[in-house]
């Protein structure tokens, strides 16, 4: 019985060293254009995260101001009428006058503090709702590339 003679897989006659060279050349620059994709994609992703992280704070920041801004203007008012409200006790010539006085005073702060207490709550919304935009508008951003991919 004649055997067929095959060579090796592994053997030096059958290794070709301009094959070898060209795939790994292919592998290679396979390699670094994917390298330089996923760097490019990372890069995107960084710069789009740092200008979110900008626009939170900077929004945050404006708001803080606005929130500041009416806590002064508050207890300016409020100052103003417990001012105004002292001098007009000072001329207070009777008991009755005094407890009218008194008493629409603390019915005028009470109204006063339920005005405040509403404007603050908007502007605390408005506020909330102005830093947490760019987080949402990206992570929307985020979402709608992923439902692409």
């Amino acid at each position: 019985m004649a055997t067929k003679k095959t060579d090796d897989a592994f053997s030096l006659s059958s290794f070709d060293p301009a094959k070898f060279a060209d795939s790994f050349r292919d592998f290679a620059e396979k390699g670094a254009a994917q390298s330089k994709e996923a760097y490019a994609k990372m890069k995107t992703a960084a710069e789009e995260a740092t200008k979110t992280v900008e626009a939170t704070v900077e929004n945050a920041q404006a708001g803080t101001v606005e929130l500041g801004l009416k806590a002064i203007d508050a207890l300016r008012t409020n100052a103003e009428n417990s001012l105004s409200h002292m001098e007009a006790l000072l001329g207070v010539k009777s008991l009755s006058e005094l407890v009218e006085l008194q008493t629409a005073f603390i019915r005028k702060q009470a109204e006063l503090a339920v005005e405040q207490a509403k404007s603050m709550q908007e502007a605390t919304k408005k506020v909330a709702e102005n830093v947490a935009k760019p987080g949402k508008d990206a992570a929307e951003k985020a979402m709608s590339s992923l439902k692409k991919s």
